[in-house]
């Protein structure tokens, strides 16, 4: 593979008051320009924590990031964070909060009537353009995460990363949003690295799923190639024999291979309060 982003070797390790703790051991993975990547597992798993390394947000105890041959150690514009809460600033309008991101990376690169364009560009291409002018608390939540997805995409970024960014949506529009980025990732050819907890997202957008280990000193447990054919239709993939196993594939992983540690948290909680009973 002729990787764009190679994610060498990365452990993690924060400090405590109980001591070190390893968050990450050993995760190794090399993504090649145009990837759709899915990243997923249970909560703790250290999928944050790893966009967060490749953001520049936090640098690793051992290994590192590279981006086109050279080390990432800072944030930068080549890499756009979308999260869960759109961070849009509440008394600017859509297009202002767009402007923002595109004053900060291009500043005098552009005129300002190519700025005007490149904004009205992006805000069209995640279908905001009819509400330019209005603030955060006159628009939908899914609206707000398309102007959150927009000022992204106005960074012109190499590596779009993307922390369950419809993870508080209803589940309609959920799926609308789902299909907007398809439309956008297909026309833009954008690297994307999404962490998500819904399995059907993850087969639907995905070219590959990476499924992470249980923390701590969690790692990359498997990868699974999706090889559907582009574009793609919900209605139709849920009927697909292929979309079903490659569904079902992940279902085994997070649920028989890589089981919550919480019953068992509980079941020695009980035996425990079972004693002390007895002793009463």
């Amino acid at each position: 593979m002729n990787a764009q982003l190679e994610i060498s070797h990365i452990d993690m390790v924060f400090d405590t008051p109980k001591g070190p703790f390893t968050a990450l051991k050993g995760v190794d993975l090399k993504i090649a320009k145009g990837e759709f990547i899915s990243l997923i597992g249970h909560s703790g798993c250290g999928k944050s924590t790893v966009l967060n390394v490749v953001a520049g947000l936090y640098q690793a105890s051992k290994g590192g990031v590279v981006l086109n041959g050279r080390e990432v150690t800072a944030p930068g514009p080549e890499r756009a964070v979308v999260f869960q809460n759109h961070s849009l600033l509440p008394w600017l309008t859509a297009y202002q909060n767009v402007e923002l991101a595109v004053d900060q990376v291009f500043g005098r690169r552009k005129s300002k009537q190519e700025k005007k364009q490149w904004i009205e560009h992006n805000l069209e291409l995640v279908h905001m353009d009819h509400a330019l002018h209005k603030r955060p608390d006159e628009i939908s939540g899914g609206m707000k995460q398309r102007v959150g997805i927009a000022r992204a995409l106005a960074m012109q970024p190499e590596i779009l990363l993307m922390d369950e960014p419809f993870g508080a949506l209803d589940a309609l529009t959920r799926a609308h949003m789902q299909d907007t980025l398809m439309e956008i990732q297909q026309e833009l050819n954008n690297t994307v690295i999404m962490i998500t907890h819904d399995v059907d997202e993850a087969v639907l957008l995905s070219d590959r799923i990476v499924m992470m280990t249980n923390g701590p000193e969690a790692t990359i447990g498997e990868i699974l190639d999706i090889d559907l054919e582009r574009p793609r239709d919900r209605v139709q993939m849920a009927n697909d024999a292929e979309y079903v196993r490659l569904r079902t594939e992940v279902l085994k992983f997070l649920y028989e291979k890589q089981r919550k540690v919480e019953p068992l948290v509980a079941k020695k909680k009980k035996q425990q309060e079972g004693k002390k009973a007895k002793v009463a």
